[in-house]
Formats: C-alpha cells, structure tokens, sequence
C-alpha cells in the first residue's frame, strides 16, 4: 500500500452534486423542515459538513438510518453528541415498517406552532413541504420509499442512484423534496474519505481498494475483534501479508498458494456492503 498516497486529498464533485445545490436554492423558499439523513454505522463521516451552507436556519430533523446495522452502543453517542449541539435526532430501522411514523410525529410536532399561526388568521393547515438531503447510498430513497407506502425512488447499494430533485406525495400530509446525494468538493480527512469508501458513499474507483479493505480490517480489529475472528479468522494484524493469507484459506481465495489479493480486499468490502458484517459504528 502507498503510503504517500494515503495523505492526498481526493476531489470528488461530479457535475450532478453542483447542480444539486443550486436547484435546492431555487426551491429554497418552499421548503418548510429538512431531513438530514446519516448512516448510523458513520454519523459523522456521511454528516454534510457545510449543511447549513445549504439549509440556512429551516427546522430540521437529523436521522440516523440503518440502526439494524449499527453498533447501537456506540452509536447512541452520537446521538447526545449531536442533540448536545441543538439538533433534534431520530435513530430509525428502516426495515421496521413502523419507524417512519417517528418521522411524521415529530414533523407534525415541529411544525405545530407554524401551523396554529395559519389556522389563528383563518388559513387551513398547508400540507408540509420537506426536503430530503444527505451524501449517497445513506438510505433516503428507502425512507421515502416507506413514507410514501410505495417504490417511488430507486434504492440502490450504489452512490448515485438518484439523479434529480422530484416532489413525491406520502400517506400523510408531508410532501417530500428527494434529492440526489451531495459530498463536499474535497475529502481532506483520510479517515473520513476511508469510512465513505468502506460503506460505499463514494464510489470504489475512488480509492483503492486495498486500502479499503485494510482500513476495514483495522476497524473490525481494533473495536469488533470477535466479528474479524468469526467472519475471516484473524487475530491479529502486525503483518498484513499474513492476514491476507489467513482470510484467503477463510475464504478459498489462494492462487497457487498465494493469496489472491483482489479478491480478498473486493470479499471485505463487499461484506460491509452487503450487510454480511453487522453491528458495527466507526465512527468514535
């Protein structure tokens, strides 16, 4: 692995993200709450980390997504983390058909007072207008799929699926402003660059895959050393060329009793991708 390469910053910011700011802005006026939405397993790495560049001072509502993958524990101190700093935050299991009610509860009770003005001036209540924002693959198509009570937005393990800003009707009163998922112009932080990359919010070419995967290996090692064990069979990490052996024989990825690298490293994300490898946070 390059070391010198792991200290680059990486530009990523494909045409479609731009876009995606300036349209928000044109809508800006129209938007009455946010829904920012993290990756519960990286709350701080797939955080926006100029949001309110883009939000300005709307109410919003922070939601952590994929709570049945999470590492619960450690995830709940993000949770008073965040509330700490004045946000109002939902852990949601998205899977569980019910957890997007917490959603529309605390919508509904965010905009109360909102409400209460228009009916006190004789004005019906407006059906609510909200934007949903966050960096890819974090689960906003998911979560508005369940709020709308049908596939309306492609899901995908993928950055990217989403490619315009649309308006979907939900089963309650709230109307949803889906959006496509927006990083910063330059990942300047290596660990939160690598975190994206191991929960596939950038896309693979970004970085290497080796790097990747070892980064990956680290984590498991260092914070959920029984999963490493269970699932590839190491215990330990000085050697890095043993490691790769030890999961490859795990594995049967050996070629000519040498392990096959490539595959090794695609298997380790592809675990964390595809949900193999659960109950983890990397964030800290």
């Amino acid at each position: 692995m390059d070391n010198n390469r792991q200290n680059t910053t990486i530009n990523w910011y494909p045409g479609h993200m731009a876009k995606t700011r300036r349209l928000i802005g044109e809508k800006y006026d129209l938007i009455d709450i946010v829904y920012e939405i993290v990756d519960a397993r990286i709350p701080f790495s797939s955080k926006i980390k100029d949001i309110y560049n883009i939000i300005g001072n709307k109410p919003k509502i922070l939601i952590m997504t994929k709570k049945d993958l999470c590492d619960e524990k450690a995830t709940n101190y993000w949770i008073k983390y965040y509330e700490n700093l004045g946000n109002h935050v939902l852990l949601v299991d998205l899977n569980n058909s019910n957890d997007y009610k917490k959603i529309i509860d605390l919508t509904h009770e965010l905009m109360k007072e909102k409400q209460e003005k228009r009916m006190a001036k004789g004005m019906k209540e407006k059906e609510i207008k909200a934007l949903v924002i966050g960096i890819p693959n974090v689960g906003k198509s998911t979560l508005i799929n369940r709020m709308c009570g049908r596939k309306v937005a492609n899901v995908g393990n993928n950055p990217g699926v989403t490619q315009n800003l649309t308006w979907l009707r939900t089963r309650s009163d709230i109307l949803l402003l889906d959006t496509p998922g927006i990083l910063w112009p330059k990942l300047e932080n290596q660990e939160v660059s690598l975190n994206l990359a191991s929960f596939a919010a950038i896309k693979q070419e970004i970085l290497p895959l080796d790097d990747v995967a070892v980064h990956i290996i680290k984590k498991l090692y260092e914070f959920y050393p029984k999963i490493l064990k269970e699932r590839y069979n190491v215990t330990k990490i000085d050697d890095f060329i043993e490691v790769y052996e030890t999961i490859g024989r795990k594995i049967g990825a050996m070629k000519n009793n040498e392990p096959d690298y490539e595959r090794i490293s695609a298997r380790v994300v592809n675990d964390l991708k595809t949900e193999n490898v659960k109950g983890v946070t990397f964030d800290r």
